[in-house]
């Protein structure tokens, strides 16, 4: 996989790689929700990484390609009892990562935005790591443990 390290030692992995409409971001968190079903984890913790993935998709859709259509890929790992998954857009990119993370904020207001998604992205995931260069793109990448899963294969 292009962006999970190659020390981990790999339980299973997909990519998913879909056009820039909105359509498709409710495509990407029923792909990620089934994908780690493996795991078995509460209802809880599949809503809270169904959200996480769903507003790093939908910055990516709308922020990403304000422009213009684009393509949006989606890489998911599994190890042990942990996910990752990496958000990728070749967008606009951030300019200042820092000021888009706070609360409120949105670079389109005129689309009445919220301006909560990395906040909510924040909150339910282990770890958050966003990489961004403007005219270049956007990889934010996720990562959760599930509590309660039992062994993996």
């Amino acid at each position: 996989m292009d962006h999970i390290a190659e020390d981990v030692r790999l339980d299973n992995y997909l990519r998913l790689q879909f056009p820039s409409r909105s359509e498709n971001e409710s495509l990407a968190r029923v792909a990620v929700a089934s994908f780690v079903a493996a795991l078995d984890p509460t209802m809880e913790e599949l809503t809270e990484l169904k959200t996480a993935v769903s507003e790093a998709v939908t910055n990516a859709i709308i922020h990403g390609y304000q422009e213009g259509d684009g393509e949006v890929t989606v890489e998911c790992a599994l190890f042990e009892h942990t996910v990752r998954v990496v958000i990728e857009d070749h967008g606009v990119g951030i300019p200042d990562i820092e000021m888009a993370k706070q609360p409120m904020y949105t670079s389109r207001p005129e689309l009445e935005r919220s301006g909560m998604g990395m906040t909510i992205m924040e909150t339910f995931v282990d770890s958050l790591e966003i990489v961004s260069e403007v005219g270049e793109g956007t990889r934010v990448t996720l990562v959760k443990t599930f509590r309660t899963a039992p062994d993996v294969m």
